[in-house]
C-alpha cells in the first residue's frame, strides 16, 4: 500500500509541476482561437477522436468535434470545465488526489453527473492574472486527454514568444 501511495503522491507532484510550467504570456480571443486550430490540426494529423473546447472565462470562444466523438464527449468536457473552476486546477489532478486520499467527489458534496475527475481539463493560466479560462479534450484516455492539452498550451507559449500569435 505504501508504494501505491507514494507512486499516486508522486504522480499529483509531478502534475502539479507541468502545470507551473504553462503558462501563458495572454489569452485573448485570437490565442484562444489559436489553440482550439491547434488541438484540431494535431488531432487531424495523428487521427485523434477528439472534441477540444476553449474558454475564457464562462465565455464559450472555440468548440470542435472530430470524427469519432459523440455528443457524450460533449457531456465529459461540461463536467471537466466544472471540475476545474470548483478545485481550480487540472482534471486530472483532481482525480488524482482524490484517488490518492481514497476520496471521491462525493466527499465534497459534488454530484459525479455535473463533475468529473477525468483528465483533459485544464486552466488557461497567464503570467501576473492567474487562471482566465479553460482548455478541455475529450476522447482518449484520460493520461492522453491531459497530455495533449499541455502540449496545447506549451505550443501556444512557444508561438506567442515567438510572435506568432
Amino acid at each position: 500500500m505504501a508504494d501505491t501511495q507514494d507512486d499516486a503522491t508522486a504522480l499529483v507532484e509531478r502534475l502539479e509541476a507541468e502545470l507551473r510550467d504553462v503558462t501563458l504570456v495572454r489569452f485573448g480571443h485570437d490565442d484562444a482561437w489559436w489553440l482550439g486550430t491547434w488541438v484540431w490540426r494535431v488531432a487531424a494529423e495523428r487521427d485523434l477522436p477528439v472534441v477540444v473546447d476553449v474558454r475564457r472565462g464562462e465565455h464559450q470562444l472555440v468548440h470542435a468535434s472530430r470524427p469519432g466523438t459523440c455528443a457524450d464527449n460533449d457531456g465529459w468536457v461540461e463536467r471537466k470545465v466544472r471540475t476545474v473552476r470548483r478545485f481550480g486546477t487540472a482534471s486530472y489532478v483532481v482525480g488524482r488526489r482524490l484517488a490518492a486520499k481514497g476520496q471521491t467527489l462525493a466527499d465534497y458534496g459534488l454530484d459525479p453527473a455535473r463533475y468529473a475527475t477525468a483528465g483533459g481539463c485544464v486552466p488557461v493560466v497567464v503570467d501576473g492574472a492567474g487562471a482566465v479560462g479553460t482548455l478541455a479534450i475529450s476522447g482518449l484516455p484520460q493520461a492522453d486527454d491531459h497530455a495533449l492539452a499541455l502540449e496545447a498550451l506549451r505550443a501556444l507559449r512557444a508561438a506567442q514568444e515567438a510572435g506568432e500569435v
